[in-house]
């Protein structure tokens, strides 16, 4: 891509230009912000790091590369942590200097900044870029300062302090002194006092005077002046002011003086520096092609849709797809669309919005079709209806068609209350993948950590990486355990479940091997936690064939996490003495047969119940003969797509999900998602299941009285049909998976 960096003078916005061009972008221009008034040097700003920007003017002669600058009209009105557009505010100069740059220079696409550490500004580049549809580039964010600052200096950077403001560095002795110099100091105030070693704290601020980038020159600042900002007797702040510098010529001896920093007596035109004036707001900003969807929608065209909703008030789930039986399904826009709709209106209906969904599955039956179910996704859920952040998502494709559903089905997660905490990170980095557009990496809410569906993709340059399917699953649990870092906490740890959707494309054996992969991931990850962590509890695994995986990868890795407020291990298994446990039995199931050999369980005390069920054939096969005569049984049970099989298998779900939840204190009230996986090899439409399962919980509410009687509209779980589904990657085969998820928060 052809990039505008971002340049305030410091070491980090250099570094992150030689970034971009170790991984293959062009640097076409600079762009600076500067204050009003030159004899200032510095701002009272939350954006912009101001002091050396005297000096900043001689990058273009330096790099050969124009310069564009702006001064700062604007100041910090808008101050919190997700910016919106706000007349006057210093953000918005930021926008009209990057409006200039892609006038002058249309084919520059992406923006390179040096974030590390801030919210506040990263969000804010982002959000210029989206207006403005540009790429944000912010290579060095969360890497590890340490290893970063010695980078930096190993890959040649030259800087100087130019303001110190902290314990331990003292504007007489510290300002204009190099930054190999002052390494170790940095080093030692981070043991004593917890300092940045590069400064993210406010620190110091640097100003860079050569670097691999000035292929033309190199500045030599002649004279300064240490301004105090006052007496503070333990951590002065003071900042350097350049009073002149020269520029010396790396391929030819001469050099070139200025003087006071104003660089107007060698503007000679062998270099550009364009100035970016007025007010001006450019009408034209990139707004996605399917904007007018939404409208365009107002009246659904008449599909015979499937709606499923869990009965928890504080969280609950939505499904929503087209029932396909009639085959009223006229493409993939359509079915999407009226889907969306349905679930916007029952959010409506509940007093709620976009804004209070924490997750979305979004299913396809063809991933060819992507873009255009991103598209027609995006036209619903934007950033300006997520106040609170966009909801995280994964995207598969499933076997839609094949089972009459349509081609698009979606699931939502929705809290009821404005307490979730988003990530969603615009940015490519090396960090972890970007989410470009309104759907994040990871929502935490009451505990638990949703994350987006991981891909094996190289951040830096958002490509799947290379070496197969293990290569891909180590990536993508590189990229899972980055996220989880940024909530403090790991996936070897804190892991509640994984769903581990495996391509058609993959073989028997390279399923065994994403496996062992993950396995072997989690085993390393819990050897290096050990001196912390006093127990690992198991997480569940649930492995799913999937025709397809976005960007046709191989692996894609759905991660639930337990983040406790107060960090207290409260995980069991089994809490209560189910030997005192008088769990009923409504439909006479042979107690005897092992049937908690088939499921997975992860409980945390009064709050969570997590399991999944793996009814596979032989299983099956003992179920389906308790209700048949002897000598028919081993016969006829080889055969399961009957309708009178699969209602002793779906029973057989019910009483199984009941006893764990029984034992575990929990209700059917407590439920905010339940999924019945199915394979597509059953040879029945999901119409048929739906009503055999809708069935069996009906006569379960009339036996128990625990739970209510299901509208044939709206039930409470959900049917997902796949290639394949079970515990096991190398053997997923199950006749029926079933996926619970219940809270008490």
């Amino acid at each position: 891509m052809k990039v505008v960096g971002l340049v305030s003078g410091g070491k980090d916005s250099c570094y992150a230009m030689m970034k971009c061009i170790e991984y293959g972008h062009e640097i076409v221009a600079l762009a600076n912000l500067m204050p009003l008034d030159d004899s200032v040097d510095e701002l009272d700003s939350f954006m912009y790091q101001t002091v050396g920007h005297q000096i900043v003017i001689a990058y273009p002669k330096c790099t050969g590369l124009p310069l564009f600058r702006r001064r700062i009209r604007g100041s910090s009105r808008h101050q919190n942590l997700s910016y919106r557009i706000t007349q006057g505010d210093e953000v918005e100069d930021l926008h009209i200097l990057l409006a200039e740059v892609k006038r002058q220079i249309p084919s520059v696409t992406a923006v390179c900044s040096g974030a590390i550490a801030s919210d506040y500004q990263r969000l804010r580049v982002e959000s210029i870029c989206t207006r403005l549809g540009l790429v944000s580039l912010a290579y060095l964010w969360k890497q590890d300062q340490s290893l970063l600052l010695q980078d930096m200096i190993t890959n040649g950077i030259i800087a100087i302090f130019v303001k110190v403001a902290a314990m331990g560095l003292d504007p007489a002795k510290h300002l204009g002194k190099e930054l190999a110099f002052m390494e170790p100091q940095l080093h030692r105030l981070k043991e004593l006092y917890g300092c940045n070693v590069c400064g993210e704290g406010g620190e110091y601020e640097t100003l860079t005077l050569d670097c691999p980038l000035f292929k033309i020159a190199r500045i030599v600042l002649d004279d300064f002046q240490v301004i105090l900002h006052s007496s503070d007797p333990i951590a002065p702040p003071g900042v350097l002011h350049p009073v002149s510098f020269h520029l010396e010529n790396k391929t030819v001896s001469t050099s070139i003086s200025c003087c006071n920093g104003t660089g107007d007596a060698w503007l000679d035109g062998t270099y550009s520096v364009n100035e970016v004036q007025g007010d001006y707001v450019p009408k034209h900003e990139k707004k996605c092609k399917s904007q007018d969807l939404t409208s365009s929608y107002d009246v659904v065209p008449e599909l015979k849709l499937q709606i499923s909703r869990t009965r928890r008030h504080e969280a609950f789930s939505i499904g929503c797809g087209i029932d396909n039986s009639c085959k009223t399904s006229k493409g993939l826009q359509e079915d999407l669309v009226g889907a969306l709709k349905k679930i916007e209106s029952q959010l409506i209906n509940d007093g709620l919005g976009w804004l209070n969904v924490l997750y979305i599955h979004l299913y396809v039956a063809d991933m060819n079709e992507f873009a255009l179910a991103n598209e027609t996704y995006v036209s619903f859920i934007t950033e300006e209806k997520c106040s609170l952040g966009v909801p995280s998502r994964s995207t598969i494709e499933l076997p839609l068609m094949q089972v009459s559903l349509g081609r698009a089905y979606v699931e939502v997660l929705v809290a009821n209350d404005q307490s979730k905490r988003v990530l969603h990170v615009q940015s490519i980095s090396c960090w972890a993948p970007s989410c470009i557009g309104p759907y994040s990496q990871a929502t935490l809410h009451k505990e638990v950590l949703y994350m987006a569906g991981q891909l094996g993709l190289d951040p830096p340059t958002m490509k799947l990486c290379g070496g197969g399917p293990t290569a891909e699953t180590e990536q993508a649990l590189e990229n899972s355990e980055a996220v989880a870092e940024s909530f403090n906490c790991s996936i070897a740890s804190s892991a509640i479940l994984f769903v581990i959707y495996c391509s058609a494309s993959t073989t028997c054996s390279e399923r065994s091997e994403i496996q062992g992969k993950h396995e072997a991931f989690l085993e390393q990850r819990r050897s290096l936690e050990s001196d912390h962590v006093s127990e690992f509890v198991k997480p569940i695994v649930l492995y799913v064939l999937s025709p397809n995986l976005p960007k046709s990868a191989l692996v894609e890795i759905k991660p639930v996490l337990y983040v406790p407020e107060d960090n207290s291990n409260e995980i069991e298994c089994d809490k209560q003495d189910m030997s005192i446990l008088m769990i009923p039995n409504y439909w006479d199931f042979d107690i005897s047969l092992s049937h908690d050999s088939c499921s997975q369980k992860y409980v945390v005390h009064g709050k969570i119940c997590a399991v999944t069920l793996s009814i596979d054939r032989e299983l099956a096969a003992k179920i389906c003969s308790e209700s048949l005569d002897t000598e028919q049984g081993p016969l006829i049970a080889k055969c399961f797509g009957t309708e009178k099989h699969l209602k002793r298998i779906a029973r057989l779900c019910i009483y199984l999900l009941d006893k764990t939840l029984l034992e575990n204190g929990f209700t059917w009230e407590d439920i905010m998602n339940l999924r019945f996986y199915f394979p597509t090899s059953l040879c029945v439409p999901a119409g048929t299941l739906f009503h055999i399962f809708t069935g069996a919980f009906n006569e379960f509410a009339k036996m128990s009285k625990r739970i209510g009687v299901m509208n044939n509209k709206e039930p409470i779980f959900n049917l997902i049909p796949v290639l394949g589904s079970g515990r096991s990657a190398a053997s997923m085969d199950d006749l029926m998976t079933c996926e619970l998820f219940a809270s008490k928060h």
